[in-house]
């Protein structure tokens, strides 16, 4: 059921966002969405994305209630979803918001080279990981 794969892309979407805002954004102060303005549009920004991000895992998780409910659940391809949600996010947050678009850096001041390659591996390992426990849930699903 793709029910179970989208629940968990959502899901993964929100939790990597909400970690982002949570430790980036409020904890360290790196930045804020939109870095582009006064401090206060920055606030303001960082409330429409932890907004967005409550959204997609709330979301996600009411998906998963009804895939239980209705006695569905593949926990295996969950993960997988969660994983390329995340990586899929966090690849797109990299080279869209930070570079494409230049709403914000990880860090300012300093070489951000070795940020953006931990931010960048990290996001291409979520995603082959996400894939291939697809790959082996299908299989298992085919020989079950």
């Amino acid at each position: 059921m793709r029910k179970n794969l989208w629940s968990g892309i959502f899901f993964g979407i929100g939790l990597v966002a909400f970690i982002d805002e949570t430790v980036f954004h409020q904890l360290l102060h790196w930045h804020h969405f939109y870095d582009k303005s006064t401090t206060a549009i920055g606030l303001v920004s960082d409330g429409f994305f932890h907004a967005f991000s409550w959204f997609f895992t709330v979301g996600g998780l009411f998906m998963v209630a009804d895939v239980r409910r209705r006695r569905v659940w593949q926990p295996g391809k969950w993960v997988s979803g969660v994983l390329l949600g995340a990586g899929g996010f966090q690849l797109y947050d990299g080279i869209v918001q930070h570079k494409l678009m230049q709403l914000h850096q990880i860090r300012y001041h300093l070489n951000i080279l070795p940020y953006d390659l931990v931010w960048f591996i990290i996001s291409v390992l979520m995603l082959l990981i996400g894939v291939n426990l697809l790959i082996l849930s299908a299989k298992k699903a085919k020989a079950g």
